[in-house]
């Protein structure tokens, strides 16, 4: 008997691997461009999109040179309230908020740049993908190709998969949800947060090995669970990882003295 869920799930993911293989491959290749010449690739998503940011680094099999942009505000820490998902529903739906948040990132020309999101039509993923842009980044969507035919909402007249360079889609219906239940009106189990987690897990491996075909190794997180494997080890790469960031942040900082210097 098959499952409900993990059956119509492993399904999808098998259509999209295949639909995606180009899509790989070039995004692949910039984010090993990108990585190869000391450069970050950012992630960034807002509300449930955050968890494929999150899984993505630091995590263990992941390695150095990904720079996770968490902005707590489009992230949920309750269900109603402070911190709320009403409240970041409205935010990440209110066009040039995203902008204030990315001014103090260090987002470098030659960088690459990974946004996340189901719909495609939220103005949070939408600004980031034309900020990063304008900054001389390579811009991947990883994001539902099911919703890019709706029409669009932004100012700009695009949704995501219209604002990226390189679209990696997840392969998830509308809807989101894959499994209808006999005598309910709705269905169940969400699809897209699950596969664009499994998506950028294809992107990162692909990656990695580009890498080592150029002869590069990258530090890569490992649990200390594996015998010989320590804590101390994670907190050297956490050092290398910093330094990364510092040289990033120095190369940015003219950029975000130029941003300030509007603002006044």
């Amino acid at each position: 008997m098959s499952t409900l869920y993990i059956s119509k799930l492993v399904k999808i993911a098998e259509a999209a691997a295949t639909a995606n293989a180009d899509a790989f491959d070039k995004a692949s290749s910039a984010v090993a461009e990108t990585l190869a010449n000391k450069g970050l690739v950012h992630l960034y998503g807002s509300g449930h999109s955050v968890l494929p940011v999150q899984e993505t680094y630091p995590r263990y099999g992941s390695y150095v040179g990904f720079n996770p942009l968490t902005d707590p505000r489009v992230m949920w820490h309750n269900i109603l309230g402070a911190g709320g998902v009403r409240e970041l529903l409205w935010l990440e739906r209110t066009e040039k908020y995203a902008e204030k948040f990315l001014d103090h990132q260090p987002l470098n020309a030659g960088d690459t740049i990974v946004i996340f999101g189901h719909s495609g039509s939220n103005a949070s993923g939408i600004d980031t993908a034309l900020y990063a842009k304008e900054r001389g980044l390579t811009v991947i969507a990883i994001t539902a190709q099911s919703n890019a035919g709706k029409p669009a909402t932004h100012s700009s007249g695009k949704r995501l998969p219209h604002a990226a360079d390189i679209v990696i889609d997840t392969g998830s219906p509308v809807e989101d949800a894959i499994v209808n239940i006999k005598g309910w009106s709705r269905p169940v189990a969400g699809s897209s947060t699950v596969l664009a987690m499994m998506m950028m897990h294809e992107l990162l491996a692909e990656s990695a090995q580009k890498l080592a075909d150029r002869g590069i190794e990258l530090p890569v997180f490992a649990s200390p669970t594996i015998p010989g494997v320590t804590l101390h080890d994670t907190d050297i790469i956490y050092g290398q990882y910093r330094e990364r960031m510092l040289e990033a942040q120095q190369k940015h900082l003219p950029q975000f003295k130029k941003s300030m210097a509007k603002e006044g």
